[in-house]
């Protein structure tokens, strides 16, 4: 149920408990006579007090102090909802939280939905859609590359360029519309060649936006890399490894991983999702069946996938594990490791006549590998494992002003722009009507504002879909 606009929302902004103070938000219409009813400052009032001021107060439930506090005061139009706003620092206790959210409510606020402080931001003007939305990324980011991109398009990196393209499509769209107005006189209004051109220019820009997504996808929610291979040959042990912490069960009995694992990674400052799959072998235990068929799904989806082998096995089965292996790869969409594990148990000249029939196998088959030697169980190779995949990767880590698309919603629309684009390019050249080429121009058009939050065609059902997955106080 969509809320009215005219209350007053409370909800903390900080988790209780978690640190020296928490802060409860108010805003809203009422915010400042509310706030006075709870708080009592050492003089004067805050419904009196200057924008942008913090000041000094006491809270006292049933006579008796809960606790001294900071109210900082916000006035509309300056505050992050836009709306009249004070922020309560207070101490970060659970109990006190609750008790002074409790006196908030009493005194006439009601409490936030998710999302509700930036969805008031958002329709106040303070945001557009896209950077609305941007904040959740901001409060979920763990690396520095996925901060970056998420800060890009708070500070509005992305929307100048769907604005940019948004007037093109504008600009195009008026001449059309001018022309059906005078549909009787036959007359063209719109040169039919720079119109194809403008078209093929703005599609350009389109596909480059939603082509970014698999990149910011990554950014994002991590890289993710398969650790595939034939049972025992160290999978677990090297998940183990990587992430510093017995994440795996590692037995010596073959088939113990019956499922994916999964674990993330910061590697200077990209994202890895490392999952661990059952092994690959010859089985009729039904679960464990199960679990190599994953396995096989797991590699084509990966963006890095590494090759467990062991390096004590005999020449024969190392062939045979990489045949089965890459029927699997797409060597030329995919980077591939191959690691000769438990090089530790064997001489030099064994090793090196193993890494001779990998080479082998590598160049007669014209497959892409980077070939390692490691020992998952001493993390012998460990770290230059990880400074591989960072380099494998190391496109990822964006510059201030790079702009990836991130969000599934952005990417759909997007792609339903590209399409509306290509269909209006199609007609253009086929001398169609300039009605339905307006048409075309109209779904590129409506496809953009969805990103943008302009001109909703459906905005109470759209926000709500967005803003519910905001955290609540944001």
């Amino acid at each position: 149920m969509i809320n009215s606009y005219q209350e007053t929302i409370v909800a903390p902004a900080t988790t209780p408990g978690t640190g020296a103070i928490s802060i409860i938000r108010v805003s809203g219409p009422d915010t400042f006579r509310i706030a006075d009813a709870v708080v009592q400052l050492s003089s004067g009032t805050i419904s009196n007090s200057d924008g942008y001021a913090i000041h000094f107060g006491k809270v006292y439930s049933n006579s008796s102090l809960l606790d001294e506090v900071l109210v900082s005061v916000f006035r509309a139009p300056h505050s992050y909802t836009g709306e009249d706003s004070v922020e309560i620092s207070t101490h970060a206790s659970a109990y006190i939280v609750s008790e002074l959210i409790g006196l908030l409510l009493k005194a006439g606020a009601r409490f936030a939905e998710p999302g509700e402080f930036t969805r008031r931001a958002f329709l106040n003007g303070k945001l557009d859609l896209a950077q609305a939305e941007a904040v959740a990324d901001v409060i979920s980011s763990t690396t520095a590359a996925s901060h970056r991109v998420a800060m890009n398009q708070l500070k509005g990196g992305f929307s100048v360029q769907l604005a940019s393209l948004r007037s093109q499509l504008l600009e195009m769209a008026s001449l059309l519309e001018l022309e059906l107005d005078f549909s009787e006189e036959d007359v063209e209004f719109a040169d039919r060649e720079k119109l194809l051109a403008l078209l093929a220019d703005t599609k350009e820009h389109v596909d480059k936006l939603a082509a970014s997504f698999r990149q910011g996808n990554m950014i994002k929610n991590g890289v993710p890399v398969a650790i595939v291979g034939p049972a025992n040959a160290g999978k677990s042990t090297l998940l183990n490894a990587l992430i510093g912490e017995e994440r795996a069960i590692v037995t010596d009995i073959p088939g113990t991983t019956r499922d994916t694992i999964e674990e993330t990674l910061n590697v200077n400052g990209i994202l890895f999702r490392f999952i661990d799959t059952a092994g690959i072998r010859e089985s009729s235990d039904t679960v464990e069946k199960m679990g190599i068929d994953r396995t096989f799904r797991k590699i084509s989806e990966a963006e890095v996938v590494i090759c467990m082998l062991d390096a004590q096995a005999v020449e024969s089965d190392l062939l045979n594990n990489l045949e089965e292996l890459f029927l699997h790869i797409d060597s030329e969409s995919q980077k591939v490791f191959i690691l000769l594990n438990k090089v530790d148990g064997l001489s030099s000249d064994d090793i090196n006549k193993n890494v001779t029939v990998i080479n082998k196998f590598v160049l007669n088959s014209k497959y892409q590998a980077d070939i390692m030697q490691i020992a998952a169980k001493s993390r012998k190779g460990i770290e230059e494992l990880k400074e591989a995949l960072y380099l494998a990767e190391k496109d990822l880590v964006p510059n201030e002003d790079s702009t990836f698309v991130t969000n599934v919603r952005h990417f759909e629309a997007l792609q339903n722009a590209s399409s509306a684009l290509s269909d209006c390019r199609t007609s253009l050249s086929r001398g169609i009507p300039s009605d339905l080429v307006a048409e075309d121009l109209r779904r590129a058009l409506s496809a953009i504002n969805s990103i943008l939050g302009t001109d909703l065609l459906d905005p109470e059902v759209i926000l709500h879909n967005i803003f519910r997955n905001h955290c609540i106080g944001k």
